[in-house]
């Protein structure tokens, strides 16, 4: 499973580093980045990645499996 973040979208609501704090963090500016930089989800975090794609109001997060 892949995941992508757009980072143009993102309007630092949050909730994909709340939700899944092992696959995303916050810049200094409460934006959302990416901690796998190849964007490969590790064994036993997908349903954390859906759910932070789920949950993202600006759709900034893609999942591809």
């Amino acid at each position: 499973m892949k995941i992508t973040l757009d980072s143009e979208k993102c309007q630092g609501h949050g909730r994909c580093y709340a939700l899944a704090p092992d696959l995303f963090d916050s810049d200094d500016e409460g934006y959302a980045l990416l901690l796998a930089a190849d964007g490969v989800v590790p064994e036993g975090m997908e349903e954390a990645a859906t759910l932070a794609a789920d949950n993202c109001p600006e759709y900034a997060i893609t999942v591809e499996a």
